[in-house]
Formats: C-alpha cells, structure tokens, sequence
C-alpha cells in the first residue's frame, strides 16, 4: 500500500486562514479518494505560512473493481421507458436480464466497473479539489483563472511504496506536479527532492522550516520564556497570539526588546494592546509592580548579528505607534478630570439604532433602570444610577476609538480619573460582562445593577421594534445578552421578578417612538411607567392613567395590545436560553419545563431553586414512583371528565369511603395540603418534596385495593374527586405532567 505526499507550494498565506485550510484540503482530497474507492490508513495536514500540506498512509494501490445491478422497468413497459432505461445504464439490451419481482419480471442491468490506479484517481481528485479550494478570500494572478489565496508556485505530489517514490501526474494552469519544494525563503532557498513524508519533514528542518504549526508555537514560547525569566520577567500569556504568530514564521527566532521610559506610565492594558494589535508582540512584565517594561517579538530567521538590527527596527517602529497611545491618553486624561461632560456631550451624535435613539438616550434609559433594579441587587439606587450615566462616556474618548477592545477598561481608568467612587469605576469596567459561557459576571452589586440595565434596555428595544433573533442569526448578540442576565442573577441570588421590568421597560420604548400626535398623553404615561415598574400589574396601571386622561388615548391603546404580548414572549425567550444554562448544569428538560408551568416562572433563582430540588426528589425510588402514582390518578380523572362532560373537583368526602386505603388516602392528603403550601410558600422546595414522598404509600396502596370506577356512582364520583385532589395537591409543586416516562 503506498503512502501519498501533498505539498501546495505559495506566497504567504495570511495566518488567520491557514489552519482552516489545512484541515479543507485533508476533507476534500480524502473525501474524494475515499469517494472514488480509495480507502487509507491515516491521514494528516500541516501548515506553513508558504505550504499546504497533506500526508497519506496505507492508501490502496487502485481501486477495487465495482460491480452493481441496477433494477429498470417491467418487461411489459413501454419501449421508450426501456430505452431511457438503457442510456441511464450505459448498457445495450444484450447485457439485461430478466429477474422476478413483486409486481412481476424486470429488467436488471448489470454494471461492473473496472478498478483504476492510485495515481490515476489522485490526479483527479486534487485537480478538482484545487479549483474549488473554499478559501474566504482568493485572487487571480497572470492570465490563468486560477484562483488562490496568493500565487501558487509549484504543486508536490507523490505516492510512494517498496520500489521507491513515483510523482502522480497532473497540470494545472501549467504548473506541473513534481517531487521538489524549497525550503526557507532567505535562509534555503534552493529547491530539493523528496522520497516521502519522513525524508520531507527532515529535510525541510535542514532548510530551516518547522513543518508542525504547533512545534512551531511551543517553540516560540519557550523562547520568549526563557529569555524573560533571564532578566526576572514573566510573558503575558496570548495564545490567541500565540497561534497568529506561529503562522508567521517557518523559523521562529524569539527577540526581546525594550519599550521607551517614556511610555512605562501607560496602563500595562493599553500596552499590551498597542503591541499585539500592531506589532504582534508578546508583552513581558514585571511581576513586582505589574507594569509591561519590555517585548518579545518573533524574527523568521537567524542573522550574523543575533537580531540586533532587526530589533533596532521595531523599536523604531513601537516608540512610534506607542507615541500616539501616549497622546490618546493623555488627552482623555484631561477631559476624565474634567468631569467626562464633553464625552458624555459627545454620545448624544452616537446612533446606537436607527430605532432606538443615540447613544446618550440609551444611557438616559439605563441609569433610570439601574436606579430600579438597584435594591434587587442590595446596591445603593443613586451610585447605580451615577455609575450608570457615566458607563458608556469612555466609548467617546481618543484611546477606545483607536483601540474598541478596551472599552470599559478605559472607563475604569478615567473614572478613578475624575474621583468617582470605586463603585463607579468598577461598574464601567465589568458592566459589559459576562461576555461569555466563560467570562465572571461582575462581582459589586453597582455594577451588577449596571449590567442587568445595560442588557434589559437592550433586550427590550429589539423586542420594542421586533428585531429578534431568527435560527442562528443574532447581530445584535441578544442570546448572549439574556444569558448574560440570567448569568449575574443566579450568581448573585438576586430576587427580581423579570416581567414588571419587561413591561416598564419596554413602555419607555415605545414612549420614544411615539410620534407627534401622541404628544399629549406622554406626561400622563410616566405615571404608567411608575405604575409598571412598581407593581407589574399593566391592565390596572393602564386604567389608572386613562382615568386621568378623560379622553381617547391612542398610544395607550397601541401599549395596552402590543407590551404585555412583547413582554411574555421575551420572558419566553428568556426561559428558551435558561433551559440551555441549566441542562448544561446537568439539569434535565423535563424537570425545567414541570418548574416553568408553575406561578411565578419570571423569578429566575426561585425557579431554579424549584428545579434543583424537584430534580433531585426525581432521582429517588419515592420520586419515580410517585410520578407514576400521580400520572395514573391523572389519566383515569382526565379520560373520566372527558367521558362524563364535568370536572370532578370539589366534593370528595371520607365518609364515602369503603376501604382502609382509601381512607388512609384521604387523611394522607389532608394532613399533606397544608405542609405543601406552607412549604412551597416559604420557598422550602426539599420539605415540599419530602411531604409529597410521605404520600407515595397511601397512593400505591389506594391503587392496589381500590376499584375507581365503582358501580355505585356515588362511590365512583367520590374516588375520582379524591383522584383531583391527588392532582391539585401535587400540581402545587411541580406540573409533573410534564416529567417524561
């Protein structure tokens, strides 16, 4: 069985493409090997700023010969059905048989294919695969169609086996396939041939060119290690960085210089920034103090003089672009100190949407929601509220302008700045967070005040114009946004009902895109927004203010039939993204939706707390069983009022009863309703589920001696209305209805 050896040969590929490309080239060319009839052993791909590659092994030699019959129509069919039959088939009549079948005899043409060698199959599958490559972006270079992500210079391709290694022909746009490449561009330029992967590989490192992307990576990084802990220094750690550089170099030579005294005042962050964005640095600090004080940058070669002229170079360079960054700073520095009025002045020429206002209508919305959803979160209203008119003024400053990643960490900076209080300046700095499933939620309750505003002002003006989310389209990140919220309220075991906030909120919306008509009715429905806000009762709150109003109010119509829809469907998205959070936690489905049937699903921790302990009840023997008890009262009471036109809900009565179970039932329950309600009142979800374990007996014995459907119809009626009871008892717990099996 040969081995096969791929080698696309080009200008440099930009790193950002090269792993993806790699692993395309592995998908298609196998693909279409494996397709054709060639099975292998074992494949892989390997990346270098200048190469593709793809190695091969235990591929067959050629293709087995294939043979299939192929079914046609009735011998009786009509003779142009026949012949269609025929040129599908690529057979003549001579070579049909006739075959017996359940709708009587056929044609059957028999088509053998005769294998092909390897080489044959490989030409054609790589030529194919090289005209199609699915590079993001590509480009034409000479006369030729041809399009590659850069010139492509020479195509390698080889098979070899125990008499030695053969080049698989092939040409395209006239670059012939051969058994040569080159090495490192200035350190190896010459060309050389190659045998097989092994000799490839070895040869390749003579040439000073590291094949493996990830030899390269951990190369540089102990490099860039060793050189720091020399000087007693440590590297900040990139490995998003890292990987970026890796695919720079086919010889990583790690250099570390010196950033200018001028520029060591600067936030280590907006160093390190300026750098990586830049230069591609790696930063190097001092762990004593904290500050950046030196760089590591990645040369692709050796030189005579051990990289002092190239280090020189980008020094030269960096004092420039770290210039500018001083300049920035500085700058915001002197508005910050000021008071930040010119930036905050700036926001309101900021367009967030088209839709939804600037940017300074939207930080008006959340300082006012923050000062709200303060005492859910055990922050003080007025610093959540401050902390929140100042969270987004960074957003107009010099420094995040050139450098967007640093918004909110700026904040914090000009915040301390301008002496606002600690509070202040962490909630600009984390209000953006969590950013992700892996990202910490803030840790200040100001800042969580701040957070939760931020994102339900955001959640609810998409919903407010109707621009949500659809399949896997979400531009605006409003999955990450709701579990963001979802996120901060778990972890910090705040109490806030979800949907009174929806409503206000999304009045406050509406309000602002209330045209000139409704002018007169704006002052009347900030008592609305207060009604909702506060109580979360819409319909009242909407009374209240169209009393006021003695007259037609048509945007109150227009909020009255559009919020409270708005506002449950959001709460429905958000319980879609809370099932995700929690089935990830190993909670599973069924328990969620049993505990989101119940009152009060918009309290996200009373839920889960809800969830938790119905999920752990479900996992004992009591549990299983009493779900079986309660799903068969369930259907017996539900196929019986379905029967009978009525609802057996009121009535049952122990002096009705004939057997001792039964009996023993009715003073289980009894002594059950009031400890569930209690309990579930006080929130005390376990001593609920343990009172509902105590009736797991009398129900299995209420089952196993009694007879429901009595002839006696008193009798009868009063089984099936102590079967509701069962239902409404445990129904106050959990909908178990919905827990599956």
């Amino acid at each position: 069985m040969p081995d096969l050896l791929i080698e696309l040969f080009s200008e440099e590929i930009p790193a950002r493409m090269q792993a993806r490309a790699a692993e395309d080239l592995k998908k298609r060319v196998t693909d279409g090997l494996v397709e054709a009839g060639l099975t292998y052993a074992g494949a892989a791909a390997f990346h270098t700023p200048r190469r593709l590659t793809l190695a091969l092994d235990g591929l067959l030699a050629e293709s087995p010969t294939r043979r299939e019959e192929r079914k046609g129509p009735r011998v009786d069919a009509p003779e142009k059905a026949l012949e269609g039959f025929l040129r599908g088939a690529g057979v003549s009549r001579e070579d049909l048989k006739v075959q017996d079948d359940k709708k009587g005899q056929v044609y059957v043409a028999v088509i053998e294919t005769p294998g092909r060698p390897a080489a044959e199959i490989v030409a054609e599958v790589l030529e194919t695969t090289i005209r199609n490559f699915p590079w993001p972006k590509s480009m034409r270079w000479g006369a030729g169609p041809l399009r590659w992500v850069r010139p492509l210079h020479s195509i390698l391709c080889i098979l070899t086996d125990e008499a030695g290694a053969s080049v698989v022909p092939m040409e395209i746009e006239g670059i012939k396939t051969g058994n040569s490449t080159r090495g490192h561009r200035f350190m190896a330029p010459a060309s050389f041939t190659v045998t097989s992967f092994d000799d490839y590989a070895a040869k390749l490192k003579r040439a000073f060119v590291v094949l493996d992307a990830q030899e390269r990576a951990d190369h540089i990084w102990q490099e860039a290690t060793n050189l720091a802990f020399a000087q007693g220094l440590d590297v900040v750690e990139d490995k998003g960085l890292l990987a970026e550089v890796a695919g720079l170099v086919e010889w990583p030579v790690a250099l570390m210089g010196e950033i200018g005294a001028d520029f060591l005042a600067l936030p280590p962050e907006v160093l390190q920034t300026s750098m990586k964005e830049h230069q591609k640095f790696f930063s190097v600090k001092n762990p004593k103090t904290g500050r950046i004080e030196r760089f590591i940058t990645v040369a692709n070669r050796e030189t005579a003089d051990n990289g002092v002229t190239i280090l020189a170079g980008n020094q030269k360079v960096l004092a420039a672009r770290l210039s500018d960054a001083k300049f920035f700073w500085e700058n915001d520095l002197r508005i910050a100190k000021a008071g930040m009025t010119d930036w905050l002045d700036q926001l309101e020429n900021v367009t967030f949407h088209n839709k939804l206002g600037s940017q300074a209508d939207r930080v008006r919305r959340i300082a006012a929601l923050a000062g709200e959803i303060a005492p859910f979160v055990g922050a003080d209203p007025a610093l959540a509220e401050q902390a929140a008119k100042v969270a987004k003024a960074d957003l107009s400053s010099e420094m995040v302008y050139e450098f967007p990643e640093l918004q909110g960490l700026m904040g914090r900076y000009y915040a301390e700045a301008a002496g606002l209080p600690a509070e202040v300046a962490e909630a600009c700095e984390t209000h953006y967070q969590p950013l992700g499933p892996s990202d910490a939620v803030p840790g200040g309750a100001v800042a969580q005040a701040v957070a939760l505003a931020d994102k339900l002002d955001t959640l609810t003006g998409f919903w407010a114009i109707d621009e949500k989310p659809t399949g896997s389209k979400d531009p605006f990140a409003l999955r990450r946004a709701a579990l963001g919220v979802i996120r901060i309220l778990l972890e910090s075991q705040a109490r806030m009902a979800l949907e009174p906030q929806f409503g206000a909120q999304l009045v406050r919306h509406e309000i602002k895109q209330a045209d000139g008509a409704a002018a007169a009715e704006l002052a009347a429905l900030e008592d609305l927004v207060e009604e909702i806000a506060k109580h979360g009762v819409f319909g009242a709150a909407l009374r209240t203010v169209m009393d006021r109003l003695n007259g037609e109010a048509p945007l109150l119509d227009t909020l009255k039939a559009r919020v409270p829809d708005a506002a449950a469907d959001l709460l429905s998205f958000f319980h879609d993204r809370l099932k995700v959070h929690l089935r990830d936690q190993g909670l599973r489905h069924d328990v969620i939706d049993a505990c989101l049937a119940m009152p009060g699903n918009d309290d996200l921790v009373g839920l889960v707390k809800r969830a938790e302990a119905l999920g752990a009840f479900l996992a004992t023997e009591d549990g299983v069983n009493l779900v079986q008890g309660f799903k068969r009262a369930n259907n017996i009471l539900t196929q019986a009022e379905e029967k009978d036109g009525v609802s057996y809900e009121f009535g049952a009565d122990v002096k009705f009863a004939e057997t001792d179970e039964e009996k023993a039932l009715f003073a289980a329950l009894d002594g059950a309703k009031g400890k569930i309600d209690a309990a579930v009142a006080a929130e005390d979800f376990e001593g609920a589920m343990q009172v509902m374990a105590d009736l797991r007996a009398p129900i299995d014995g209420f089952f196993e001696a009694v007879q429901v459907n009595s002839d006696n119809q008193v009798v009868r009626r009063n089984r099936l209305n102590l079967l509701s009871t069962i239902r409404s008892t445990v129904l106050a717990v959990a909908d178990l209805t919905r827990i599956e099996g």
